[in-house]
């Protein structure tokens, strides 16, 4: 049911896997500043615990805002219990509610289709554009131009400033589902390999905290930062990390660093 709810009722799901950086965040509380309605027509959606399943950015601008309400519209059980007859008549699996909402914090943030650039270029003004959030080309007449008269393409590879604590080494990582799929693997009867290679896969599974994974880089010992760059846990030097293989260029990215002097 699409209603407006207080906003202090909204809970936040800490689990989106959604970020969004400055700009965009900006362009984000533009838009709805300067398009009110919009939401209207594409509301928060949230649970039946009133938790956020599809658009926490932009509860995140209301907050920002210092809105009390925002529109909203409610995933309900008796939705789940339709998709689920409708699974079952398709031949598909069903999903419990749970496995609903968690799979609609994705989907809402998956783009399904592709833009026709050349109707974009030909009929719509790509500043507007890149105000409404979308990335776009930048044409002569639109582009600011620099006193100088000049701009430049070159790619520049983003820093970080590292905090003044070493974080603990249990800090970086997390194997839950790592131990989760191991416990499922050592009860099987398999071969000595088999089992091998089934837990050196798991391992795969192993979540990384890069931030804290550069600040313990930081302030670790020359010896300890070059093993962590040879397994890319930071890249440091971007040819190292091309000769090892970590990063892929295309033949038209690789152009571009050519063209600039990079590479």
């Amino acid at each position: 049911m699409k209603q407006e709810l207080k906003l202090h009722k909204i809970k936040s799901n800490p689990n989106n896997p959604r970020i969004i950086k400055n700009d965009r965040f900006k362009k984000l509380v533009n838009s709805i500043i300067n398009s009110p309605g919009f939401m209207e027509l594409r509301p928060v959606i949230i649970d039946v615990d009133s938790m956020v399943i599809g658009g926490n950015m932009r509860l995140k601008a209301h907050h920002h805002l210092k809105r009390k309400e925002v529109w909203t519209d409610m995933f309900t059980q008796e939705m789940s219990d339709k998709m689920n007859v409708l699974a079952l008549e398709e031949g598909r699996k069903t999903k419990t509610y749970l496995e609903y909402c968690q799979a609609f914090t994705i989907k809402d943030n998956v783009s399904s289709g592709e833009w026709e650039w050349d109707i974009l270029a030909n009929e719509w003004d790509s500043v507007q554009l890149a105000d409404w959030g979308l990335d776009v080309w930048e044409n002569q007449d639109d582009a600011i131009v620099e006193e100088d008269d000049t701009y430049t393409r070159k790619i520049v590879a983003p820093t970080y400033e590292p905090k003044n604590e070493k974080p603990k080494a249990h800090e970086l990582f997390n194997t839950d589902k790592v131990e989760e799929l191991i416990d499922k693997i050592k009860p099987l009867r398999l071969s000595n390999m088999e089992q091998a290679f089934l837990i050196y896969g798991a391992y795969r599974h192993t979540v990384f905290d890069y931030s804290k994974i550069a600040d313990f880089y930081a302030h670790s010992s020359k010896e300890v930062q070059e093993l962590m760059e040879d397994s890319a846990l930071v890249i440091i030097d971007f040819d190292k990390a091309i000769e090892k293989g970590y990063v892929k260029l295309t033949k038209d990215i690789a152009a571009a660093y050519e063209k600039n002097g990079i590479l």
